[in-house]
Protein backbone atom coordinates (compact mmCIF):
# COMPACT_ATOMS: atom_id res chain seq x y z
CA UNK A 1 0.00 0.00 0.00
CA UNK A 2 1.33 3.44 -0.88
CA UNK A 3 1.34 6.43 1.40
CA UNK A 4 -1.10 9.29 0.88
CA UNK A 5 -0.77 13.02 1.48
CA UNK A 6 -3.98 14.42 2.95
CA UNK A 7 -5.70 17.70 3.83
CA UNK A 8 -3.16 19.10 6.34
CA UNK A 9 -0.74 19.66 3.44
CA UNK A 10 -3.10 22.08 1.69
CA UNK A 11 -1.53 25.51 1.79
CA UNK A 12 1.58 24.22 3.59
CA UNK A 13 3.53 22.38 0.91
CA UNK A 14 6.50 21.79 3.21
CA UNK A 15 9.04 19.86 1.16
CA UNK A 16 10.88 18.08 3.99
CA UNK A 17 9.21 14.87 2.80
CA UNK A 18 10.64 15.32 -0.69
CA UNK A 19 14.20 15.39 0.64
CA UNK A 20 13.92 12.00 2.37
CA UNK A 21 12.02 10.10 -0.34
CA UNK A 22 14.39 7.50 -1.83
CA UNK A 23 12.32 7.01 -5.01
CA UNK A 24 11.36 10.61 -5.88
CA UNK A 25 7.61 9.96 -5.70
CA UNK A 26 6.48 13.22 -4.08
CA UNK A 27 5.67 16.14 -6.37
CA UNK A 28 5.59 18.90 -7.27
CA UNK A 29 8.97 19.75 -5.84
CA UNK A 30 9.89 23.37 -5.15
CA UNK A 31 12.00 23.50 -8.32
CA UNK A 32 9.15 22.36 -10.61
CA UNK A 33 7.01 24.93 -12.42
CA UNK A 34 3.80 23.38 -11.02
CA UNK A 35 4.86 24.02 -7.42
CA UNK A 36 3.66 27.62 -7.23
CA UNK A 37 0.12 26.82 -8.42
CA UNK A 38 -0.29 23.53 -6.55
CA UNK A 39 -2.30 23.65 -3.36
CA UNK A 40 -0.50 20.64 -1.87
CA UNK A 41 2.05 17.91 -2.58
CA UNK A 42 1.12 14.46 -3.90
CA UNK A 43 2.55 10.94 -3.66
CA UNK A 44 2.65 8.82 -6.80
CA UNK A 45 0.97 5.54 -5.77
CA UNK A 46 2.72 3.62 -8.55
CA UNK A 47 6.20 4.75 -7.48
CA UNK A 48 5.86 4.81 -3.68
CA UNK A 49 7.67 1.85 -2.09
CA UNK A 50 5.88 2.29 1.25
CA UNK A 51 9.10 2.97 3.16
CA UNK A 52 7.45 5.51 5.47
CA UNK A 53 10.42 7.88 5.67
CA UNK A 54 8.21 10.81 4.67
CA UNK A 55 5.74 10.35 7.55
CA UNK A 56 8.01 11.58 10.34
CA UNK A 57 9.40 14.42 8.22
CA UNK A 58 6.01 16.05 7.62
CA UNK A 59 5.62 18.92 10.10
CA UNK A 60 1.82 19.00 9.73
CA UNK A 61 1.31 15.21 9.95
CA UNK A 62 -0.35 15.04 6.51
CA UNK A 63 1.14 11.72 5.32
CA UNK A 64 -0.42 8.37 6.12
CA UNK A 65 -0.11 4.77 5.00
CA UNK A 66 -3.20 4.28 2.83
CA UNK A 67 -4.67 1.75 5.27
CA UNK A 68 -4.33 4.22 8.18
CA UNK A 69 -5.76 7.26 6.41
CA UNK A 70 -8.54 8.83 8.51
CA UNK A 71 -11.95 8.18 6.98
CA UNK A 72 -12.70 11.87 6.47
CA UNK A 73 -9.68 12.12 4.14
CA UNK A 74 -10.27 9.01 2.00
CA UNK A 75 -10.89 11.23 -1.04
CA UNK A 76 -7.18 12.07 -0.96
CA UNK A 77 -6.32 8.55 -2.18
CA UNK A 78 -7.90 9.48 -5.50
CA UNK A 79 -6.56 13.06 -5.45
CA UNK A 80 -2.98 11.80 -5.13
CA UNK A 81 -3.46 9.29 -7.96
CA UNK A 82 -5.20 11.83 -10.23
CA UNK A 83 -2.24 14.21 -10.00
CA UNK A 84 -0.11 11.61 -11.81
CA UNK A 85 -2.62 10.76 -14.57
Amino acid sequence: MPHVIAEPCIGTKDTACVAVCPVDCIHPTSDESEFEDATMLYIDPDTCIDCGLCVDECPVKAIFPEEDLPEEWESFIEKNAEYYE
